[in-house]
């Protein structure tokens, strides 16, 4: 089950369908199953809080992934700012929604084991994005 929640903000305009098949086609992908996942859009202040309560960080950031999966079960919450987002979209010069997706599918590729702590990292997993956003095309 794939839900979309919102704390502190409005739900963007997103087609909840088509992204529940895309991120669940992702998972697949990977041989894994999709579990229970939320994705919850959020303030800047909310994720600031969660970030300082859960994590130990004092900062503002896009994303925070909680990862709950067991065996093959892809499971978690996904915190997205938008505010971030937004601001990321435009700092990066790219359309708020692409920037939404890309946020989306690394929490979810976190989730499936992909990780981003080094630079080499860092370039699997946003190839990883890309071929998810390409995907996403088709959907």
């Amino acid at each position: 089950m794939i839900e979309f929640l919102t704390e502190d903000v409005e739900l963007p305009s997103i087609n909840s369908e088509r992204l529940q098949k895309w991120i669940t086609s992702v998972i697949k992908d990977h041989d894994l199953n999709v579990g229970s996942l939320s994705v919850i859009f959020c303030s800047d202040e909310y994720i600031l809080k969660t970030n300082r309560e859960f994590l130990g960080h004092d900062y503002f950031t896009d994303i925070i992934t909680f990862d709950y999966c067991e065996n093959r079960n892809i499971s978690g919450d996904l915190l997205i700012s938008l505010e971030t987002v937004k601001s990321n979209s435009e700092e990066f010069k790219t359309d708020f929604f692409d920037e939404l997706h890309r946020v989306i599918i690394h929490g979810i590729l976190h989730l499936i084991g992909f990780d981003d702590k080094t630079p080499e990292l860092r370039a699997v997993i946003r190839e990883e994005e890309d071929k998810a956003l390409q995907l996403l095309n088709n959907i």
